[in-house]
C-alpha cells in the first residue's frame, strides 16, 4: 500500500530498472534536474491496480533549468548521450528555463515551479538521486490525488479557459482510464 512520500520513494528505490535510468540522467550533471511526469505517476498507479509488469510509457521525461544556455540542440544532444548508455528508452530531455516560450507563459524561476504548473496533479511529480543515489521527490501539487488515483488539473491548469481546454483535450487523448480503469477523472 502507497500512503505518503516515503513509501513511494521506497517503491522507486527498490525498482532497479528505474534506478538505472535515474543513474544515467544523473551522469549528465544537469543543473536542477529531474525524471518527471508519467515516469513517476505510471509507477504509481501500476503499483495501486497489483499490475505484475510495468505499463509501457511513450517516453521517459528528463528536465532541467538552466538560464545560461537555451539552445534546443543542447537538448538533443543529451537525448544521445542517454540512448548511447540505455538505448531502448525514450528519452525525452527539455530544458524549463527555455519552455515558457514554448508554451507562451511568463518564464519559471526552476525546474519544480515548471513541475508544478504541469496540466495534472497526478503528473506534476518528479524525482531524482543524490550523490548517494538516494531518491529525492518533488511533489509541488502534493501525492494525494496521484495516491488517491485522481487527475485532476493543477492550479495553473484552471486559470484561464484555454488552459482548461488543453487540460480536457489531454484527459481524452491520454485515455488513462482505458490503462487504469480505478482511476477517477475530473473534469472542469
Amino acid at each position: 500500500m502507497l500512503r505518503n512520500e516515503e513509501d513511494v520513494i521506497k517503491l522507486i528505490s527498490e525498482d532497479d530498472r528505474m534506478m538505472e535510468i535515474l543513474k544515467a540522467a544523473k551522469s549528465l550533471q544537469l543543473p536542477d534536474w529531474w525524471i518527471c511526469a508519467g515516469f513517476v505517476r505510471s509507477k504509481i498507479w501500476d503499483t495501486l491496480h497489483d499490475f505484475s509488469g510495468r505499463t509501457n510509457t511513450p517516453d521517459v521525461d528528463v528536465i532541467y533549468f538552466d538560464k545560461d544556455n537555451l539552445e534546443e540542440s543542447i537538448e538533443k544532444l543529451f537525448e544521445d548521450k542517454l540512448r548511447s548508455i540505455i538505448p531502448d528508452i525514450p528519452w525525452s530531455v527539455k530544458n524549463e528555463a527555455r519552455m515558457h516560450v514554448v508554451n507562451k507563459i511568463p518564464p519559471y524561476t526552476s525546474a519544480v515551479d515548471a513541475i508544478s504548473k504541469f496540466p495534472e496533479t497526478a503528473t506534476a511529480l518528479g524525482v531524482k538521486i543524490d550523490d548517494t543515489e538516494k531518491v529525492i521527490l518533488t511533489a509541488p501539487c502534493g501525492l494525494e490525488d496521484v495516491l488517491n488515483l485522481e487527475v485532476k488539473p493543477t492550479a495553473f491548469f484552471t486559470e484561464t479557459k484555454a488552459r482548461i481546454a488543453i487540460y480536457e483535450e489531454r484527459i481524452i487523448k491520454k485515455n488513462w482510464k482505458s490503462i487504469w480503469p480505478k482511476i477517477k477523472v475530473h473534469h472542469i
